[in-house]
């Protein structure tokens, strides 16, 4: 059997290779063909839960499997939505239920939750209101034909320049927000579009008007890349992330120290926190591992957690793909110290020892590791 450090490297080196195995199992492929052929049926909260393959897919992509169950827990998260911070979703500890709500937004965009993109249905709506709002009709032949043509075509947009080299296009996106695009800056709107809204420092964010933001988020180029302007969070992004979770357990039907190391590797960019960290018993076992501290460190005062590992760590290291690897490449080594997948090797003074002149250096061993697999 590899041990952890070699089968994470090798699930890792080419993770999309890795992800595509798991795509070809046949009743994952079976269940995906399924959902994506049937979730734009979906129309209303009871549609969703009602459908056990459809809803059981969903919860499973966003690591709630577990909670396929508690439907009646699931609707009332539904149901109100992720707009307001006080509502159920947003005031649950666990941020993937907020995660799974806002992907099947029914509270916001009803029956067009699982067909919804920001860059169409969104910027069309806002439209008409900046439309009613400067006294014409939503109604009229004008506003009808500048978003028939806008629908027509936005689709085809999958750059920022796309956008911006296309004036009709331009100006229907920034009317949609209150923009004038007569009177403004086109590099202020480059940036702007270029550097998205999850970086708290982009040039959206930075702006006193809201608007900006939020034309950045509809237009998420610096998140979605091309499908910006025809990504739905219902439909690719959810098979996505259930292929992801089907790939962490595939490997941690073998050893669950990989599935530790892909899953922290999956959500360290979003890490922004210890108590991130401490309140997911996962994530918290990973960095005890990897500093060598007792799973009963685990029973200490929270705060006190939170501060030796600061002392210890620094956490902006996780948004950091060269120092995140080699954090993991201590953690799997350490896991492998722990528990031994060969019981031929279990001493730790055989990991650090010089080879002796009579045997297989630790080197050699691990290439024929590979060359096995």
């Amino acid at each position: 059997m590899l041990n952890t450090f070699t089968s994470y490297q090798l699930i890792t080196k080419d993770i999309n290779k890795s992800i595509d195995r798991i795509e070809q199992q046949p009743t994952v492929d079976r269940d995906t063909k399924y959902y994506l052929a049937n979730i734009t049926k979906v129309k209303s909260i009871d549609d969703f839960v009602n459908n056990d393959r459809l809803f059981k897919y969903a919860m499973k992509a966003y690591g709630l499997e577990d909670m396929a169950y508690a439907k009646a827990f699931m609707v009332k998260a539904l149901k109100e939505g992720v707009t307001n911070p006080s509502s159920f979703a947003n005031k649950l500890t666990d941020k993937r239920y907020a995660q799974f709500v806002s992907a099947f937004n029914f509270a916001a965009n009803g029956a067009d939750a699982t067909i919804y993109n920001k860059a169409q249905q969104l910027v069309t709506k806002n439209y008409a209101i900046q439309a009613q709002i400067a006294g014409l009709d939503p109604k009229s032949d004008y506003v009808k034909g500048e978003t028939t043509y806008y629908l027509a075509n936005i689709t085809k947009v999958k750059s920022v320049d796309d956008l911006m080299s296309n004036s009709r296009l331009y100006t229907y996106a920034l009317a949609a927000y209150g923009l004038d695009s007569a009177t403004e800056d086109k590099t202020l709107i480059k940036q702007v579009l270029q550097g998205g809204v999850r970086d708290p420092n982009s040039v959206a964010n930075k702006q006193k008007n809201p608007a900006y933001a939020a034309l950045a988020s509809a237009f998420n180029f610096e998140q979605y890349g091309e499908n910006a302007t025809t990504i739905v969070p219902a439909q690719q992004p959810t098979v996505d992330k259930y292929m992801r979770q089907s790939l962490e357990e595939d490997a941690g039907n073998t050893n669950e120290g990989v599935r530790l190391a892909l899953y922290f590797q999956r959500k360290a960019p979003d890490i922004t926190s210890w108590y991130d960290v401490l309140a997911d018993t996962a994530l918290a076992s990973v960095v005890r591992t990897a500093l060598g501290l007792p799973d009963s460190f685990a029973t200490a005062d929270i705060d006190k957690q939170a501060q030796l590992f600061e002392q210890k760590l620094d956490i902006s290291d996780f948004t950091d793909p060269v120092k995140l690897g080699k954090f993991l490449t201590r953690f799997t080594s350490m896991y492998e110290i722990n528990n031994p997948t060969s019981t031929a090797v279990t001493s730790v003074s055989v990991l650090f020892a010089q080879p002796v002149t009579a045997g297989i250096s630790t080197d050699l061993m691990m290439a024929m590791q590979k060359l096995k697999f």
